[in-house]
């Protein structure tokens, strides 16, 4: 993760543990959808309904962890990070936000969805709606990390506790080794500041 001679690495290890939230989520629903019948489509919905919501607390637990990451980093001295291939390239915030403006719009109608599929009430804890927009945030404040060379070059939203690097780290290392992101979505309220 990190060699002081030589910097710091900008992925502790998520990507191979990361699921593509908007790919498999419209994957899913065009399964449902190709049914005519809403019999067979609330069947379907319901099969696949736990799968969704692990890829959802999957990608709130990357941002979570990236968050961590971050304040992580920003805590170590002066460091090159290494291997970030956005670093050096074109900033296009649309693009840059396309997955947190598509999970926020999910988190709002994916509640409709159950009531409809499955006649349940259903609603995401507010915690991960704000991890999701402090995300975002924290996307467009650091350019998509375009402009990220050095650690001290990281910005952290001010919603940020920056307090225990050293404890963040030790979480981000238990997610890693059980090889579960959403391990992380457990430390939203110790990530934020009160």
């Amino acid at each position: 993760m990190a060699d002081k001679t030589n910097g710091l690495a900008f992925d502790p290890g998520f990507a191979p543990l990361l699921l593509v939230f908007q790919g498999t989520v419209e994957y899913l629903y065009s399964d449902i959808n190709r049914f005519k019948n809403l019999s067979q489509k609330k069947v379907k919905f319901m099969q696949y309904y736990k799968k969704i919501l692990e890829v959802f607390y999957n990608n709130t637990g990357f941002y979570v962890g990236c968050l961590m990451w971050a304040v992580y980093l920003k805590a170590q001295s002066k460091q090159e990070i290494l291997s970030n291939h956005c670093f050096g390239g074109k900033y296009n915030e649309e693009e840059n936000i396309s997955d947190t403006q598509f999970m926020l719009r999910f988190t709002e109608l994916f509640p409709k969805d159950v009531k409809y599929f499955l006649g349940q009430n259903f609603e995401f804890e507010q915690k991960f709606v704000d991890i999701i927009k402090i995300y975002e945030g924290f996307l467009v404040l650091n350019k998509g990390f375009t402009e990220t060379k050095l650690n001290s070059d990281i910005k952290l939203p001010d919603s940020i506790n920056l307090k225990d690097a050293d404890l963040y780290k030790s979480f981000i290392d238990k997610a890693l080794e059980e090889g579960n992101l959403s391990l992380l979505n457990e430390n939203i309220e110790k990530l934020l500041k009160k």
